[in-house]
């Protein structure tokens, strides 16, 4: 079983950044893509950024040029870059790990507890 942690999430106001980072329990990370994902209250789980081993990566269209996704396989973590955040970026934010790429909730079997990030404007 491949148990996730994220950390990171808070309350900010408009226009500031937030890193989130996810500890995966496998020492085998580098074999898993991985993903960040969110939910705002009264909405479906959404994709924000994926990214495989050999570090190709997804983008919602919506935090392109403001999230950045990364992985670390050496403290198998993967990290959620924010900047310039909106209130329309506030959810709960959940880390994935799968056993191939996809860039949908759905293709992910591990999954994080989730850190709540609110953005004020």
């Amino acid at each position: 079983q491949v148990h996730l942690v994220e950390s990171g999430g808070g309350l900010v106001q408009a226009g500031s950044s937030l890193r989130l980072s996810c500890v995966v329990s496998d020492d085998t990370l580098k074999n898993y893509a991985l993903g960040w994902f969110r939910r705002a209250p009264g909405k479906e789980t959404e994709t924000v950024a994926t990214i495989d081993y050999r570090n190709t990566r997804y983008y919602k269209d919506a935090v392109k040029g403001r999230f950045t996704i990364s992985r670390d396989n050496a403290k198998n973590t993967v990290f959620l870059q924010m900047n310039n955040l909106k209130p329309e970026d506030t959810a709960i934010y959940s880390c994935a790990a799968g056993k191939t790429f996809a860039i949908t909730p759905g293709g992910y079997q591990y999954w994080g507890q989730g850190t709540q990030v609110t953005v004020s404007s």
